[in-house]
């Protein structure tokens, strides 16, 4: 007869593990979004006119309409999404409406039209693109077939803006492309090509990056072929400096590359040697180039006379609203030039105050880090990088517009993402977060639901072991 054994472990048993998709939560958090919005959109009508016009609850319903509707697809085809992208990028959007509503009421007869509208025509487009980017692209490991054509495609819409027939200058920046009475900022749409082009390249060649080389002063420095990538990247970015006069867009696309570099070889050679070509581009560029002067002039002393005020009112909006701001609709943002546009995070730290302008960075932390958390849930590396470029864009150029508003760096000519006026910029954005829902629906799905990798045949051999 058989003794057992006390001291024996006990059998252990394996649990199935139910994946939850959170589009529950999603939706209670959309719901959420939504009356914040709306709440905002009374409050501005209520403080600014005293009356609250009927064609307000049209913005607030075609709004939420969008919305649901983006909620709606991603049941369908992306079930298992990160829950919380959707809810962040549509309450920045929905405020960034607000604000462009409030600007109009004092710029515009009534409200009723001018930029809020033309903005809402936007969102409801950037969220359609966004639904249909999520219909079409059902794994985002397709796009590693298309490396050098998404470096071909990003380069050429950084081009176009310098065409002689399309091209169009603005406010000393040539960024735009204009044909009729449609006008288009390519570079937006270019950052997420380079994106997907930096994802793809650098997850074949990252063992030529970071175990290739020599040592010199404790740096791991790399072979003069493979740094060629960085130097081209680079050049370009002095040349969109140069050529566009555009200081903003140069630190964003040589930033992004530097850090998929870093992610991809976790050397920190890399950044060290980027930011030193990066501030002798920048020390270059000032010492050469008269519009680059004036920026770091009006940087340094943004009171002085004969420049531009259009820091120091900012500035001083900031000031008037302080700690608990002066209430939606409340304020004078209207005083600061392009207050709608590149100056709109003053806006909302004059009516919202300190605490106001921390809740917005706050949501932007946020959607940066589900964006993170999405990069390292993923099993294969070009979902990784891919995942990590496009949430570095955002944080990014969040951090250089407010850093120029705010006088840490100097003044560029960068959006704030989602909230200012410029149907480019929203788009693009909604693109990004339709990736990122894309591959965070990837990294949570249950394996027995997931595809077979469709680039199979171009799996790098160090990845699988690697991520």
């Amino acid at each position: 007869m058989p003794v057992s054994n006390p001291t024996s472990p006990a059998p252990s048993t394996i649990l199935s593990l139910t994946v939850r998709s959170g589009r529950t939560i999603e939706m209670l958090l959309l719901v959420l979004a939504v009356g914040i919005v709306a709440v905002a959109y009374v409050n501005v009508n209520l403080a600014a006119v005293g009356e609250l016009p009927p064609a307000v609850w049209g913005h607030v319903g075609t709004f939420a309409a969008f919305a649901f509707g983006l909620h709606a697809v991603l049941r369908w085809r992306a079930r298992y999404a990160d829950p919380l992208l959707l809810p962040l990028a549509t309450v920045l959007n929905g405020l960034g409406l607000v604000m462009l509503h409030r600007i109009d009421l004092v710029e515009v007869a009534g409200g009723t039209s001018g930029v809020a509208v033309r903005q809402l025509v936007w969102t409801g487009l950037a969220m359609v693109i966004a639904a249909v980017v999520l219909i079409l692209l059902k794994d985002h490991r397709v796009l590693r077939r298309y490396t050098y054509i998404a470096m071909a495609v990003g380069f050429l819409l950084l081009l176009m803006p310098m065409l002689p027939v399309i091209g169009h200058e603005e406010n000393g920046s040539r960024l735009w492309i204009r044909v009729g009475p449609f006008s288009f900022q390519p570079g937006e749409l270019a950052k997420i090509a380079v994106a997907v082009f930096f994802a793809g390249y650098l997850i074949s060649t990252r063992d030529a990056l970071s175990l290739v080389g020599r040592k010199v002063l404790g740096l791991q420095l790399p072979r003069a072929r493979d740094m060629g990538p960085l130097l081209v990247a680079w050049m370009l970015s002095v040349l969109i400096l140069v050529m566009q006069r555009d200081l903003g867009s140069s630190l964003l696309f040589f930033g992004l590359f530097v850090a998929m570099l870093y992610v991809a070889t976790e050397r920190t050679s890399w950044i060290a040697i980027g930011m030193t070509l990066f501030l002798g581009g920048c020390l270059l560029a000032w010492r050469l180039f008269d519009h680059v002067q004036r920026r770091v002039t009006l940087w340094l002393d943004p009171f002085a006379a004969d420049q531009s005020d259009q820091v120091a009112r900012g500035l001083m909006g900031l000031a008037h609203g302080g700690i608990f701001g002066a209430g939606l609709g409340q304020g004078f943002p209207y005083l600061t030039y392009f207050s709608n546009s590149d100056y709109i995070v003053a806006s909302f730290g004059e009516e919202l105050g300190l605490v106001g302008l921390f809740a917005l960075l706050l949501l932007y932390a946020l959607l940066v880090e589900r964006g993170l958390r999405t990069a390292i849930g993923s099993r294969e590396g070009f979902g990784k990088l891919l995942a990590v470029g496009l949430s570095f864009t955002v944080a990014l150029q969040v951090f250089v517009i407010v850093g120029g508003i705010t006088r840490v760096i100097p003044l560029t000519g960068l959006t704030t993402p989602f909230l200012s006026a410029g149907g480019s910029s929203l788009l693009a954005n909604w693109i990004i977060v339709a990736l990122l829902l894309r591959i965070s629906d990837h990294a949570r799905r249950p394996v027995s639901e997931r595809r077979q990798d469709p680039t199979k045949d171009l799996a790098h051999p160090r990845e699988e072991a690697t991520t």
